[in-house]
Formats: C-alpha cells, structure tokens, sequence
C-alpha cells in the first residue's frame, strides 16, 4: 500500500503538480480571474520567479547536498535509516513548514528583511503564479529547504518526496484564484469539515487575506496568517485570523510597478521608481498610506508597454504592504 501511494506522489511530484498548475493556470485566465491586472511587467515577474528556483536556485542547492555534506559529515549519510516512513513524513513535514512559518513571518517583522519578500505582496492580483513570486535571494536562502537537504541526506528521502508533493499542491492551491473552500463555508452540513480544514492548513481564504490590501475591512490580515502547508503553526503562535470570507483587493498600497528585474534580484538590481522601497535611495520600510487617502488617491504607476515604459495615472483601492 504504501508503494502504491509513494508512486502516485512521485507522479505528482513530477509531472503530476506541472499538469495542476497548467490547468489552474488555464481555468484562471478563462475565467478571468485575474482581472486584466497582468500587465506586461507583471507578467515577466511572475514568469521569472517561476522558472529561475526550477532551473538555477534548486540544481545549485542539490548540487550543495551533494558535495558539501559527503564533505563535512559523511559518517552520518543515511544515519536515519532506521526512522519508520510514517515518522519519517512527520519529521519532514513538522521539520520543513514550521521552519518556513518563521522564516516568513520574520520577513514581516523585521524591518530590514521586509525588502526580499516584497515581491511576493506586490501583485495587485492572486492566483496560482504567486505561490512562486518572490524575490530570487528570498528564496535562495529558504531555511527549510538546508534543514530538509540535511534530512535527506540523514535518509529522510523518500518521505521528503511525499511531504514536498503534498505541500506543494496545497500551497499552489491556496494561492490560487479559485475559491475552492467556499462550499465548506456555504454548506451547514460541511462547516464541521471546514472548521478542521482551515485551522489545520493553508485555505485561498485564510492566505488570501495575508495578501489584502487592507487590514481595515476585518477581512484582510496581512500581519498574520503566516502558515503555508499548516495553518495550525498560526493558530498555536497567535497569529491566526480566520474571516471565512475574501478580501475585495490585494496588493501594497505604495506600490507603483517596479520593474521586474528589481523585484526578482533586488538589492542587486534596484528599482528606478523615485520613493521605491526597492529604489537605490528607497526607505527600508515604507509607511502604509492612510485609510482615509487610499480610496481617492491617485498615483503614479509603471507599466510596460511594447518594451517601453509608460507612465500612467490611474486610481487605486485601498492597499497595504
């Protein structure tokens, strides 16, 4: 039996999780779901921060693993072989999110870190792109995936496979733009279900509202809701704010499109939009605008238009970073 549900999460760790987000891809955009707002620039975001950890930032990681450790501890290879599989995902599982709860939560909380994921708060927009979207040193530095490299190579894996295929598809899902958990919330037969659900992992609503645009509405909750695969390390750290329902924007409120080549490699690459948090001379943290200034506020906003960019004033909703 559990050869049998080990292939099937190597399939979805394979080709499996490509073929779900090409398809949460393509129901996203037909329903247009992302509401006009993936302009040029912001699709050269999404895409790159895609594509870069899948074709450098892992293979240099792996390529770590497997010189550096052999190197350092090599009498330790395997040394956790004697770990049964079911403890081995456990490990895994507890070992890989819990250190990624803190590793983003003190990306909020520490001023000077706020910069690298950035990128990740800064779509007007939400679907399955971003649960990639962040800057490339935020995710060259991911705590969790040095603890679960040394795991695996401790002989954790097997398990690691399974935990990864697993987080990865509820991730992408909570990501998405599809409110999949509704009917749990809509259905009074279901609300025991839910109520388990959204306390034990990510949910769109739950993450959706770590990426409002505001927290004003009772709704939006960007200081918290930090958890990725669980939900559960909110709820015991107090951090949790569950509204059942989604916000009405998302985004930053000072944003105003910086380039994507400052958001996928700043500090290495800055942004040339004058105040920018990403901007050579950018404040570490920019102060939220206002609640009674957003609604009528107009700004200036980057776009990308045929290579060229264009300065367009437009008029923005409530928003936060």
């Amino acid at each position: 039996m559990i050869k049998i549900i080990q292939q099937v999460i190597d399939n979805l760790n394979g080709y499996g999780l490509s073929v779900l987000v090409l398809i949460l891809g393509v129901l996203e955009f037909s329903f247009g779901l992302y509401k006009k707002r993936w302009n040029k620039n912001e699709k050269f975001v999404d895409i790159a921060c895609f594509v870069l950890p899948k074709l450098v930032i892992r293979p240099a990681i792996a390529f770590f693993g497997l010189k550096f450790l052999p190197a350092v501890i090599p009498a330790l290879r395997n040394e956790f072989d004697w770990v049964s599989f079911g403890w081995g995902l456990l490990i895994i599982a507890i070992a890989d999110d819990l250190t990624q709860y803190w590793y983003h939560r003190l990306h909020h909380e520490i001023p000077w870190l706020w910069r690298f994921h950035r990128t990740h708060h800064s779509a007007s927009y939400m679907g399955m792109a971003m649960a990639s979207r962040q800057n490339a040193l935020y995710t060259l530095f991911f705590s969790q995936t040095y603890v679960t490299t040394i795991l695996v190579y401790l002989g954790l894996g097997a398990p690691r496979i399974i935990v990864g295929a697993i987080k990865s598809t509820i991730t992408t899902l909570a990501h998405s733009s599809i409110p999949w958990d509704k009917p749990f919330y809509k259905y009074k037969v279901l609300h025991p279900v839910a109520w388990v659900l959204e306390r034990l992992i990510s949910t769109p609503a739950t993450h959706h509202a770590h990426h409002a645009a505001t927290t004003d509405d009772g709704v939006g909750y960007y200081k918290g809701n930090f958890g990725n695969m669980f939900f559960l390390w909110d709820v015991i750290f107090g951090t949790a704010h569950i509204s059942r329902q989604y916000p009405a924007a998302y985004g930053i409120s000072h944003y105003e499109g910086d380039p994507w080549y400052a958001q996928l490699l700043w500090p290495i690459f800055k942004s040339n939009v004058a105040g920018s948090e990403l901007a050579a001379d950018g404040p570490i943290v920019r102060q939220d605008i206002p609640i009674e200034e957003r609604e009528l506020l107009t700004i200036r906003a980057v776009h990308q238009n045929n290579g060229e960019q264009e300065l367009v004033l437009k008029e923005v909703p409530a928003a936060t970073g």
